[in-house]
C-alpha cells in the first residue's frame, strides 16, 4: 500500500494559522487520507479500482452508519498554542496523544490571553456555564475587564519573574501564574476521534475561544481528507438530534402532508 499524498493538505504543512490574539496551530504531519480510509475499508491495496463516486458513496455509508474504525487509518499531528484554560477543556478529550511545555523545565513566556472587547459579555441566563452572546455590555465596563486582566497578569507573571530571580525551583514559582497564560503542544489524534472533538467544539454551547481553534482544525481536517469531512459535515455536524415526542410529531405532519417522504425515511 503506498504512501499516501494528499496536495491540499501539503500546502498548509508546516504553516501557522493565527487563533486569538497570540495563538496558533500548525499541522506538523499527516497519515493517510481519503483513500486510506476506502482501502481500509474494503481491506484492499494499492488504488483499487473504484471511482471516486463510489468512494464518496462509500465514505458517506461509513459515516451514516457509524462504522467507524477506517477513519482511524487517518492521523493528524497539530502544533498548538493557547491558553491554558481553552487546554483544560480540550484535554478532556481523552483519545489523543500530547506533549505540552512543562513549566518545572522551561521559563515560561510572558504571553497571557487578552479578549477582544467586543467579546466581552455578560453571564448567559440560558447557559450557565457561558456567556449571552448577545448581551449588550457598555464600553466603560468592558475596559475595565481588560483593564483588570491586564493588571492581574502583569502582577502575577511579576511575582514569577522574582521567584526565578531568587532561584527558586521552576516548579514553585510557576503555581500563581494564571489560567489565560499561553502553552503549547504537540496533539496527535486520528481522525475519528477529532471528528468527536470536532462535533463538541463546534457546537455553539461550546466556548468561543475553543471554538476558534476548533474551526482551524475542521479547516486542516478537511484538507486532508475533504470527502470524509463533507460526509461529517452533512451527517454529523448539520444533523439535529429530536426526541421520540418530537419524532412522532415530525411523522404526524409527514402522515398529513407528504407520505412519500415519510416512506423514503423508513417510517
Amino acid at each position: 500500500m503506498a504512501h499516501i499524498v494528499v496536495p491540499e493538505a501539503e500546502e498548509i504543512l508546516d504553516k501557522e494559522f493565527k487563533v486569538l490574539d497570540k495563538g496558533f496551530v500548525r499541522l506538523i504531519d499527516y497519515l493517510g487520507g481519503d483513500l486510506r480510509i476506502v482501502q481500509s475499508a474494503r481491506v484492499s491495496y494499492g488504488k483499487g479500482t473504484k471511482t471516486v463516486r463510489q468512494d464518496r458513496e462509500l465514505i458517506n455509508y461509513l459515516i451514516q452508519n457509524q462504522h467507524t474504525s477506517p477513519f482511524e487509518q487517518v492521523v493528524m499531528t497539530f502544533h498548538c498554542k493557547l491558553p491554558i484554560f481553552v487546554a483544560r477543556q480540550w484535554i478532556r478529550h481523552r483519545t489523543a496523544r500530547v506533549n505540552e511545555i512543562s513549566g518545572r523545565y522551561s521559563e515560561m513566556k510572558d504571553e497571557f490571553y487578552l479578549p477582544n472587547e467586543k467579546v466581552i459579555r455578560r453571564q448567559s441566563k440560558r447557559n450557565k456555564q457561558g456567556r449571552d452572546e448577545y448581551s449588550d455590555v457598555p464600553p466603560e465596563k468592558r475596559a475595565k475587564v481588560l483593564e483588570i486582566l491586564k493588571r492581574d497578569q502583569a502582577s502575577a507573571f511579576k511575582g514569577y519573574k522574582e521567584m526565578l530571580d531568587d532561584e527558586i525551583a521552576r516548579e514553585l514559582a510557576r503555581i500563581n501564574l494564571p489560567l489565560s497564560l499561553y502553552t503549547e503542544w504537540y496533539w496527535q489524534i486520528d481522525l475519528h476521534n477529532l471528528f468527536h472533538f470536532l462535533e463538541l467544539r463546534l457546537h455553539w454551547h461550546a466556548q468561543l475561544e475553543i471554538r476558534e481553534y476548533a474551526n482551524i482544525l475542521g479547516m486542516m481536517a478537511k484538507a486532508v481528507a475533504p470527502m470524509a469531512y463533507e460526509a461529517f459535515e452533512d451527517c454529523v455536524l448539520n444533523m439535529r438530534r429530536i426526541g421520540k415526542s418530537d419524532a412522532e410529531k415530525v411523522k404526524k405532519i409527514l402522515e398529513e402532508h407528504d407520505p412519500d417522504l415519510l416512506m423514503k425515511l423508513g417510517w
